[in-house]
């Protein structure tokens, strides 16, 4: 997502300026260019040359130096950025571009640029809760710079509030996001993920392997792209995506119920999670103690989502996946008529790189033409936006029907 970009990166004079050595080591990591702008009061926190070691560029900190032989730096470094970031971003650099002042080169230089800006708070309490200082936020929104909620916890002058710079993480989320294209902009898209877990006893249940990968990767890519984004998630110990609503579910019948409730306000819906065929009958309300006996187990299916979704999809879009372990796209094409889906993801849990538990997946994807393509080994991110851009050539394909 971040290969090549060219990121400029302000470090302004907060204690949490020595957080963007390790913010530029993961930009670098992502394969991002990095350019570093340094404000005078950031450089009494950290030192051009380690930013200098990190980047791998020259380090910028005067107005009036040169980008290149002859160039103005201010307005070198606007042509050359894909993006920007200010991290951290004291209340003197806030109030400074609200106003459209250009006093230092990174003022000047966020004044002569267009792109894409993310403005990351790092500050005391009070000083962020000042009336002022949200005033400057907020217009600074207002004028289409991305603002991103400074994190809780303790500060530098030993109080505990709001007013740390974002984890790292979150920070890389964002700046894949404000780069991201736009094309799913207002499209509500309903994704579930994860496996169940059918309960035998208080502390035995049925599941499986999935882990949630697929599903949470679908929902940071839609949500990237501008989608509003519903994720019905059975359990799984992934970082939840900043989407607009998480349902979290344990059972296939809670998550039949969270996804009847939901889906019919859905453009496009996503069924990626691994839901359980089946269910123990009866559920011990005690713990099943071994007494030398065999135990038999009776199964009843759990209801199928998807089957039912696809006899009253209307116009919505309708995606599912086939997890297979032989005759996979024989399989999979049964599948995707039978069940009414517009577009059927399929692949091989034998194949290495795909299937549960894994950060890669090995896809085919097929739609209701016959047409499908074969996809090599990638990121499941990779995978997510694969399947996306997919599902783009079929809305499409159904607004130019009506």
């Amino acid at each position: 997502m971040l290969t090549n970009k060219k990121i400029v990166l302000g470090i302004t004079g907060g204690i949490a300026a020595y957080k963007a050595a390790e913010l530029t080591r993961a930009l670098i990591k992502e394969g991002a260019k990095v350019k570093v702008i340094m404000t005078e009061n950031a450089m009494e926190f950290i030192t051009p040359l380690t930013m200098q070691t990190l980047s791998q560029n020259q380090v910028y900190t005067d107005i009036f130096m040169n980008a290149d032989e002859y160039d103005m730096a201010h307005i070198s470094l606007a042509d050359f950025a894909d993006a920007f970031v200010i991290a951290p971003a004291t209340a003197n650099i806030i109030g400074k571009i609200a106003s459209g002042i250009g006093d230092d080169l990174l003022s000047t230089t966020i004044m002569a640029q267009d792109k894409p800006t993310l403005i990351c708070p790092a500050m005391n309490d009070k000083m962020l809760s000042n009336p002022i200082v949200q005033e400057n936020i907020n217009k600074l929104k207002k004028f289409g710079y991305a603002i991103m909620s400074s994190a809780e916890g303790e500060l530098a002058c030993k109080t505990t509030g709001k007013g740390r710079l974002p984890d790292i993480a979150d920070i890389i989320e964002e700046i894949k996001i404000i780069l991201a294209p736009k094309d799913f902009d207002g499209v509500n898209v309903l994704i579930t993920a994860g496996p169940t877990e059918e309960p035998l006893d208080p502390v035995r249940f049925i599941t499986n392997l999935s882990s949630g990968k697929m599903g949470y990767a679908l929902a940071a890519a839609a949500h990237r792209r501008g989608a509003k984004v519903t994720l019905i998630s059975g359990p799984a110990s992934l970082s939840v995506p900043p989407v607009e609503k998480v349902v979290k579910v344990r059972t296939a019948k809670e998550m039949h119920k969270a996804v009847m409730e939901s889906y019919k306000k859905a453009d496009v819906i996503i069924k990626a999670a691994a839901v359980a065929d089946y269910r123990p009958k009866i559920s011990a309300e005690e713990k099943i103690k071994k007494d030398g006996k065999k135990l038999s187990l009776e199964l009843e299916r759990n209801p199928d989502i998807i089957a039912e979704i696809g006899k009253n999809k209307g116009n919505r879009v309708l995606v599912g996946f086939a997890m297979e372990t032989q005759n996979l796209l024989a399989n999979a094409r049964q599948k995707l008529t039978k069940k009414n889906m517009d577009l059927i993801v399929a692949n091989n849990l034998r194949e290495e790189g795909a299937g549960f538990r894994t950060d890669t997946n090995v896809i085919t994807i097929i739609d209701r033409t016959g047409q499908s393509e074969s996809l090599g080994k990638m990121t499941k991110i990779e995978a997510a936006d694969a399947i996306l851009d997919h599902i783009k050539k079929i809305t499409g394909r159904k607004r130019n029907r009506k």
